[in-house]
């Protein structure tokens, strides 16, 4: 049974299918074929009973037989009028004594004994039996008084009659046979059924494993599956996942193309002026000539900045990969006013000499903490960059609206669609420490988090960075 499951899962769709269909059918018309094969049996048969009903004797009609009961001087009455009938007496003894109207003998049966036994106790039998040439007969066997001619006793003795079944078999056998017939054109009709409409409906799966096979065999992530609109069935739901999914493939690889070109290109320059700075130094060492200490000085802080850049670089990409991936940590409810108090108090470190006022109210989000709190302190980071020599940023936070406002030169109008770019950084902004990812996180975190980011012009001068989140239940304080 396991290697016939096994075959059958080995053939394709289309003809599992066909071949689910034909059996279906095939159980349905055999169902329908013997049920009417047995109706129309019944049917035969009650009409044979009825007409040996006809033909038995009547109730109290006794049978006068020699005093050797070896003859049957009458014959039933009532069974001349039917042609073709089969009748007998069955003595006490089993022996049978055919009717002279009698088509022919009938084969003795235990149970045609039995009835005699039983005698006016028992209302007789109706059975399948034979004839002595062989000839299959319908036989009623009924107890019967017979009268003995010289002494007057009187015994049981069974009347048997019957009708041959050569006809209703027949009717039964030609019956099986066009039965039969319909039933494997039936089936035969239902399995090229099944086949034909097993292509039509799969024929839209062919088409998705033709664009699958493509798609694994070439890596073109441009193929699409026409799909009719009105459709809403599986396989339209299944073309339009495919579809989906490899739209966003192709998003993602171009992306992620586009992602290490920008970063190959972005980590050229320090890597260029880190190596140069790096050959000054080590062929000054191995000429033995000295680098005034002003210019060594210049070299080495060089040096270290270009390292601090690259540093930030590197971690600005493992931040923008970690969040197009799997979030490292479990978004839960925060508490956006601590969040924003922590990034400032790290701005106020980094930028010593300006002002930065807050007036911050209460709200709670759901995020990321760590993620979220590096989104605000660049937004911060990049307000303190921008900011003139004590200058002042003023940082808001009401009703789940966070602004970050600060005094700068501003962002010309045409740059601000750019500003979330990766590795966009505006022209004049180039000269300043930085990988353009900043912002780019910012705004693919607040995105996380449900969240907007924009930045607009500030009403007399500078820039204001303004995120809004929506809010979440306040958690419940914490059992000490």
């Amino acid at each position: 049974m396991s290697k016939v499951l096994r075959r059958f899962r080995s053939l394709p769709i289309r003809s599992r299918l066909a071949l689910l269909v034909a059996a279906a059918v095939a159980f349905a018309v055999a169902a329908v074929s013997v049920t009417c094969w047995f109706i129309v049996q019944g049917r035969l048969y009650d009409q044979v009973d009825d007409d040996l009903q006809q033909a038995r004797m009547k109730p109290g009609q006794d049978i006068e037989m020699s005093s050797a009961l070896s003859d049957c001087t009458q014959t039933p009455q009532d069974t001349q009028p039917f042609r073709n009938l089969y009748s007998q007496v069955v003595k006490p003894d089993g022996t049978p004594c055919v009717t002279d109207s009698s088509v022919g003998a009938i084969k003795v049966t235990q149970a045609d004994k039995d009835v005699i036994k039983e005698g006016s106790s028992g209302d007789g039998i109706v059975r399948d039996g034979t004839a002595e040439d062989g000839t299959p007969l319908r036989v009623m066997t009924i107890p019967q008084l017979a009268q003995n001619r010289a002494t007057g006793e009187r015994s049981y003795v069974a009347v048997t009659v019957a009708v041959s079944l050569k006809g209703t078999k027949s009717t039964l056998n030609d019956l099986s046979l066009i039965l039969l017939l319909v039933s494997g054109v039936g089936v035969l009709g239902a399995g090229a059924a099944g086949l034909a409409v097993a292509r039509a409906g799969l024929r839209p799966v062919d088409k998705l494993t033709e664009a699958v096979e493509h798609v694994a065999r070439t890596e073109d992530l441009n193929i699409r599956i026409p799909v009719e609109e009105e459709a809403e069935d599986e396989v339209a739901r299944l073309s339009r996942s495919f579809n989906s999914m490899t739209s966003a493939l192709a998003s993602s690889r171009e992306l992620q193309q586009q992602l290490i070109a920008d970063a190959g290109h972005e980590l050229r320059t320090p890597l260029t002026s880190l190596r140069t700075n790096i050959e000054l130094l080590t062929r000054s060492e191995e000429t033995g000539r000295p680098i005034p200490e002003a210019d060594r000085k210049a070299l080495l802080a060089s040096v270290k900045a270009q390292m601090t850049e690259l540093a930030a670089l590197i971690g600005d990409l493992q931040e923008l990969s970690r969040s197009e991936g799997q979030r490292g940590e479990r978004v839960q409810v925060i508490s956006l006013e601590d969040t924003v108090e922590a990034a400032l108090r790290r701005a106020r470190l980094r930028g010593p000499e300006l002002t930065i006022t807050a007036d911050i109210q209460p709200w709670y989000v759901r995020a990321e903490p760590a993620a979220l709190e590096r989104a605000v302190v660049n937004i911060l980071d990049n307000a303190v960059k921008f900011s003139p020599e004590s200058g002042t940023i003023e940082v808001g936070l009401h009703d789940g609206v966070l602004t970050v406002r600060d005094h700068g030169p501003g962002i010309p109008a045409e740059e601000l669609p750019y500003v979330f770019d990766r590795f966009w950084r505006s022209p004049s902004a180039r000269a300043l420490p930085g990988s353009g990812l900043g912002l780019s996180i910012v705004a693919r975190t607040i995105e996380q988090a449900g969240g907007q980011v924009t930045l607009s012009h500030a009403d007399g001068g500078g820039t204001v960075a303004t995120v809004r989140l929506p809010g979440a239940p306040t958690p419940p304080p914490e059992v000490v």
